[in-house]
């Protein structure tokens, strides 16, 4: 599987942005898919998650309510809809292929693209 991020800036808080993540491989598509960025204490923090079917997602505490993660299949392609960004979301944002572990929480697999910058200034 290849991920390929775009779509990052940088811009004043409030404002929105939509990263893209660009995939391909065989089986692509039989992968949930996630954003992550860095954070304090680890390398990387799961910002929203989404299933191979694009049917059920997940998001961090801080992306509810503004972020909106979702797929299209037929143009593989994932996407993350962030709305009033604020300098706290200023990272580099990791695209990543995994799957949904019983549970239902989002398991990444070692499949991450190059990342793409997003820089909100107050």
């Amino acid at each position: 599987v290849q991920l390929i991020e775009s779509g990052g800036g940088s811009l004043q808080a409030g404002g929105s942005l939509r990263l893209s993540c660009a995939t391909s491989g065989r089986t692509w598509d039989t992968y949930a898919l996630g954003w992550f960025r860095p954070a304090p204490g680890k390398e990387r923090e799961l910002v929203a998650g989404i299933n191979s079917e694009g049917t059920s997602t997940s998001y961090a505490a801080s992306a509810k309510g503004r972020f909106t993660i979702s797929r299209d299949n037929h143009q593989n392609t994932m996407y993350l809809q962030m709305n009033n960004l604020k300098p706290e979301d200023t990272a580099v944002y990791f695209c990543n292929a995994g799957r949904v572990g019983i549970s239902g929480d989002y398991q990444p697999r070692n499949f991450w693209g190059q990342g793409t910058q997003v820089t909100v200034q107050s």
